[in-house]
């Protein structure tokens, strides 16, 4: 079953957080996802907004776990973690 993941992300530091997006991006593709949403137009209905939202698209939930749990993804976040207030999570489609 397909999973989306996605994150609401404010950018505090735009600089190391460009470098985040640079390596997060060919992670999250070698785990099989693909970026459907990227900082897009949005209306918050509910809680926190955040200015930056993405939604990629993984073959499963397994991936997307294994894409966050990797090296390679792990490499990218050391990048955001000081960079950026953010959320993210999976959640299985019903497609």
């Amino acid at each position: 079953m397909p999973a989306l993941w996605i994150g609401h992300v404010t950018v505090t530091d735009e600089e190391a957080y460009g470098r985040y997006a640079a390596l997060a991006g060919p992670a999250i593709a070698k785990h099989g996802g693909h970026f459907i949403a990227r900082g897009g137009r949005y209306v918050q209905f509910e809680g926190k907004a955040r200015p930056r939202n993405v939604v990629a698209r993984f073959p499963s939930l397994e991936a997307a776990e294994a894409c966050y749990n990797s090296p390679e993804y792990q490499e990218a976040l050391s990048h955001a973690r000081d960079a950026s207030e953010r959320e993210l999570m999976a959640v299985e489609t019903d497609e």
